[in-house]
């Protein structure tokens, strides 16, 4: 077993970033609700309370199902944290009179391990909307800012720290070395967790455990579900049967080439067109949720069918990933389930056959960091996500065939055209929506009354938040034209300028 960090989560919108930031520092971690809680093991090696939106002076305030005060390891409190730590132990803490939001710069005030290699005036990130007065006895203020006069403090006989602001955000320079001067220098953690041992330790894994059982797996072509398919066929090879589904939705000439990449790496995979039935359940429908549901439904249903042809297969191969399994867990507040298409849900509760989920742990960089220690091709690695529902979520109301071939059209043109241009891989997701609005053009000496594409592209580490993509007006302009001369039902294109948040990536 690893040694871990345990996150304590308090619902804060950064607590998964708190772990990827760990997971950088090799270190293995786990997030787990504030109520909802496990033991305690050897393995744990420290303890993070995370942020929230909620505020300690609440009636309903998020507490903790242990002791914080009295574990066998140490604490690091962030923002909420910070707080309850303070208010839970006799100090006073008050709602602020304005929200403490933004760059904010640190004055050291005295030497502490919490805060060796970062200087003053480091820059770091403040978002929270409570303000510690008093501080409770045996505490110590390491360091302050110019608005607030605790922004790192700790307990002086234990090993208890907190800070005020976000380490785990990339506007805090110096935030991983923060969190490493703790996971390391004070919890001792040695970094062991690996892209290579993590490979081998999964193979092992999958190979004891399923034996000569058969593993069916829907693949869809994305990085999740390669990756995960490439682990389990290291461990049992042919065992392991593919399905690949042709909902209708997909990307221009995705099945085809999708089922030749397949089997260029060996895999055993079935391919299923059911693009028909699909469409056809999707007639008429504008609800982004309905869509979801029906594709999930009308997937398991064509999955099944084509799994149960399948002799001998007891086990269940899924491409679920961390945030999948975190987003899934809904108390109150943490991780709320924002969609309703992640692996971990929609399995039926009869289901008979056992689940092997590879990447159960990984965030989505982490999965990629995988793959290529596996070796799994570019052409696959380096594709930008791509949503499961697929285009209907890019199809803002109904649902026709000819509008799915239009978007397929002009899609190929912005993603063929960003990897002729060098961009492709300096994007995280890039993808054109068809809007259900007609706008007046004129085309030739003739006036057209037509649809119209909105583009969007934005930059992220890990798609929490993302920033919308500065592309070059030239590529813009090259991209509207071809799309507008080549696509026949198109004659405006538009460039979506909306960061995450307040909008997210998708448009439904």
């Amino acid at each position: 077993m690893h040694e871990q960090i345990l996150i304590i989560d308090f619902g804060s919108q950064f607590t998964q970033l708190i772990a990827r930031r760990i997971r950088e520092l090799n270190i293995y971690c786990e997030i787990h609700p504030f109520n909802k809680l496990p033991e305690i093991s050897s393995q744990v090696k420290g303890i993070i309370l995370s942020g929230s939106p909620s505020s300690v002076t609440d009636v309903n305030a998020p507490i903790p199902d242990i002791d914080v005060m009295n574990l066998p390891v140490p604490v690091l409190g962030l923002c909420y944290g910070a707080q309850f730590l303070v208010a839970r132990n006799g100090g006073k803490v008050e709602r602020s009179t304005h929200r403490e939001y933004g760059r904010a710069n640190l004055t050291v005030e005295r030497n502490d391990k919490l805060l060796e290699g970062i200087s003053d005036g480091s820059q770091v990130w403040m978002s929270h909307g409570d303000t510690i007065l008093d501080m409770p006895e045996g505490t110590s203020v390491i360091a302050r800012t110019a608005s607030i006069p605790v922004a790192a403090y700790r307990f002086t006989d234990k090993e208890i720290y907190a800070v005020q602001f976000h380490p785990e955000v990339s506007h805090s320079t110096d935030g991983t070395q923060l969190l490493g001067n703790f996971t390391k220098g004070i919890c001792g953690c040695i970094g062991d967790w690996t892209p290579a041992h993590f490979v081998t330790e999964s193979v092992d894994f999958y190979k004891k455990t399923i034996g000569d059982d058969k593993v069916i797996m829907g693949l869809s072509g994305g990085v999740d579900s390669s990756v995960a398919a490439y682990i389990l066929n290291q461990a049992i090879g042919q065992n392991l049967v593919g399905i690949f589904v042709n909902n209708g939705l997909l990307r221009k000439n995705e099945y085809d080439d999708v089922l030749k990449a397949y089997n260029g790496l060996g895999l055993n995979v079935i391919g299923v067109d059911a693009s028909d039935l699909f469409l056809s359940r999707l007639a008429g429908v504008k609800d982004p949720e309905t869509k979801r549901k029906i594709i999930g439904n009308t997937f398991i249903e064509v999955f099944d069918a084509e799994a149960s042809k399948v002799q001998g297969a007891k086990w269940l191969g899924q491409g679920t990933i961390y945030p999948d399994v975190i987003e899934s867990v809904s108390v109150n507040g943490p991780s709320a389930t924002i969609k309703s298409h992640h692996n971990v849900g929609g399995l039926p509760d009869d289901m008979e056959l056992q689940l092997a989920e590879p990447l159960r742990l990984l965030f989505k960089d982490e999965v990629r960091r995988i793959g290529a220690e596996l070796g799994v091709p570019k052409i696959i690695l380096d594709r930008h996500p791509f949503p499961g529902p697929g285009l209907a979520i890019r199809i803002i109301g109904d649902i026709e065939k000819r509008n799915v071939s239009i978007l397929q059209d002009a899609d190929a043109i912005f993603i063929n055209e960003m990897k002729a241009q060098g961009l492709y891989d300096k994007i995280w997701q890039a993808g054109a929506i068809f809007l259900p609005v007609q706008s007046v053009g004129v085309m030739g000496d003739e006036r057209t009354y037509e649809n119209v594409i909105a583009l969007r592209a934005v930059t992220s580490v890990d798609g929490m938040t993302a920033d919308w993509a500065d592309l070059p007006h030239s590529f813009l302009a090259t991209v509207s034209n071809k799309i507008i001369n080549q696509v026949k039902g198109i004659n405006r294109v538009v460039y979506d300028i909306s960061s995450k948040p307040p909008a997210t990536i998708e448009w439904e």
